[in-house]
C-alpha cells in the first residue's frame, strides 16, 4: 500500500507551494507580507451583480441542481459577449458550456478529448493546468515558446516533424500567463491556417481578454474565418469583473469539443450554483463601466510598479496586458534561480512573488509579479526591496527614491 498512486507519480512537486507556504507561515507570525504572489484580485465585484446574487438566492426555487453546461440565460450572454466585444457569431445551444473558471473547463475538455499516449504541445513557460490538465488525462506534453514570433512556428512544424505520435492538441495562451505576452489578429490567422494544415485542435485561454493597456484590445482566434473548426476558447469571469472566487467561466467554439466537453462535464458535477449563474448574467448583460474601470486601475499599478522598481534597482518590462508582470532577474543575482531569489524577497523584503521556474524549465530566471495591491502598497514593496538589493550589494540608482 505504499506505492504511490499513478497520477500522482506524474505530477511533479509545485514549486509554487514552497513559496505560499513561507508567505504563510510569515503572515501567521505576524508579519506583513506585501503579496504579489498569486493573482487573486483585491477589488470587490460590481454591486448590481452582487444585488443579483442575493435576489436570486432568496427564492426557494433556485437552490437545487444546476444546468451542467450552464443556464441557457448566461450561455446566451456569453454568446452577446462575442458577438459585440468580437463580432463573433456563437451559437449558444451548440458552442458554449460555461464552466466552473477556465482551470475546470481545461482540465475537463482535456480528459474529454486526449487518450493515453497522444502529444499535446503546450507553451513553456504556462499557467500549470495548460501542461497538467493533459498530463492528468494521459497525455505527454512537447514544449514550444511562448514568444509569437518566426521561431514560434518554426517549432510547431518541428515537432509535427519529429514526434510520434503526431501531437493532436495545441495550447495557446495570449495575454500570457507568465509571460504577459499578446499577439494580433494576423497571429491568429497563420495559426488557424497551420492547425487546419497539420489537423491539430487548437485550445485558446483568453482569461486576460480585458486587461490590455495602451488601447490595443486583445483579439479572439475565433475572429479568424474557419477558426471554429479547429478551435476552442476559454474565458473568464475571474479578472474581468474582479469574481475570482465564484469560478464562472466558458468554453466557445467547435461543436464536436463542445459536445465532448460538456458530457464528460455531466458525469462529473451538476453545474455552479443557479444564483450565482444569474449574477454573472448580470455581470455580463448590465453596465460594463467597471471592466473600463478595472483595466485603468491595472494600468496605474502597472506604471508605479515598473517605475518604483526601476528606481529600486530593478528593471522590469511594461506588460502590454494582464495582472502580471514578468520580471527577469536583476541581473547580479540571476545564479540565484528564480526560487531562491523568491523565498530570499518574502524573507529580507517581506515582498511574495512566484517563482518563473514554478511555469516550466523556461520560465527559470523570472519571476511573476501580480499587480493585486494598490499603489501604495506597491511602492512600499519597491522599498523593502531597494534595501534587499543594496543589502546583497546591487547597485541601484542613486537618484530619487523608491
Amino acid at each position: 500500500m505504499s506505492e504511490e498512486f499513478y497520477r500522482m507519480k506524474r505530477l511533479p512537486p509545485y514549486v509554487i507551494a514552497e513559496v505560499n507556504a513561507m508567505r504563510a507561515a510569515a503572515r501567521a507570525a505576524g508579519e506583513d507580507i506585501i503579496d504579489l504572489g498569486m493573482g487573486n484580485p483585491d477589488l470587490p465585484p460590481p454591486p448590481h451583480v452582487i444585488d443579483k446574487l442575493i435576489e436570486v438566492a432568496r427564492k426557494p426555487d433556485a437552490h437545487g441542481y444546476s444546468q451542467s453546461k450552464g443556464i441557457p440565460g448566461l450561455r446566451k450572454a456569453q454568446a452577446n459577449y462575442y458577438g459585440r466585444r468580437f463580432g463573433v457569431d456563437v451559437d449558444p445551444e451548440t458552442e458554449v458550456v460555461v464552466t466552473m473558471g477556465s482551470k475546470e473547463g481545461l482540465a475537463s475538455l482535456a480528459t474529454a478529448i486526449t487518450a493515453p499516449g497522444d502529444v499535446v504541445l503546450a507553451p513553456n513557460p504556462s499557467y500549470p493546468i495548460h501542461m497538467f490538465g493533459f498530463i492528468l488525462a494521459g497525455a505527454t506534453i512537447r514544449s514550444v515558446p511562448t514568444t509569437p514570433d518566426d521561431n514560434y512556428f518554426r517549432s510547431l512544424d518541428r515537432a509535427m516533424a519529429f514526434t510520434v505520435p503526431r501531437p493532436s492538441i495545441l495550447v495557446v495562451n495570449y495575454p500570457s500567463n507568465p509571460t504577459a505576452e499578446t499577439v494580433d489578429l494576423a497571429f491568429y490567422e497563420r495559426l488557424v491556417a497551420w492547425a487546419k494544415a497539420n489537423k491539430v485542435w487548437v485550445i485558446s485561454d483568453l482569461a486576460y481578454s480585458e486587461l490590455y493597456y495602451d488601447g490595443n484590445p486583445t483579439p479572439s482566434i475565433l475572429q479568424v474565418p474557419g477558426a471554429k473548426d479547429i478551435a476552442i476558447e476559454f474565458t473568464s469571469l475571474s479578472k474581468t469583473y474582479s469574481m475570482a472566487g465564484w469560478r464562472i467561466g466558458f468554453a466557445v467554439g467547435n461543436k464536436q469539443l463542445i459536445a465532448a466537453m460538456s458530457r464528460v462535464k455531466s458525469y462529473l458535477d451538476y453545474g455552479a450554483f443557479t444564483p450565482i449563474q444569474a449574477a454573472a448574467c448580470a455581470a455580463l448583460n448590465g453596465p460594463q463601466d467597471i471592466v473600463q474601470k478595472n483595466r485603468e486601475l491595472y494600468h496605474k499599478r502597472r506604471d508605479v510598479l515598473v517605475e518604483s522598481f526601476g528606481r529600486a534597482g530593478w528593471d522590469i518590462p511594461a506588460p502590454p496586458a494582464s495582472m502580471f508582470a514578468w520580471a527577469p532577474l536583476p541581473p547580479a543575482l540571476k545564479d540565484m534561480g528564480s526560487l531562491e531569489f523568491s523565498k530570499q524577497l518574502l524573507t529580507h523584503a517581506k515582498v511574495a512573488v512566484a517563482p518563473g521556474v514554478g511555469y516550466g524549465e523556461d520560465g527559470e530566471g523570472y519571476v511573476r509579479i501580480a499587480m493585486v495591491e494598490n499603489e501604495q502598497r506597491l511602492r512600499q514593496a519597491a522599498r523593502n526591496i531597494k534595501s534587499y538589493l543594496k543589502s546583497m550589494g546591487v547597485n541601484t540608482p542613486a537618484k530619487g527614491a523608491a
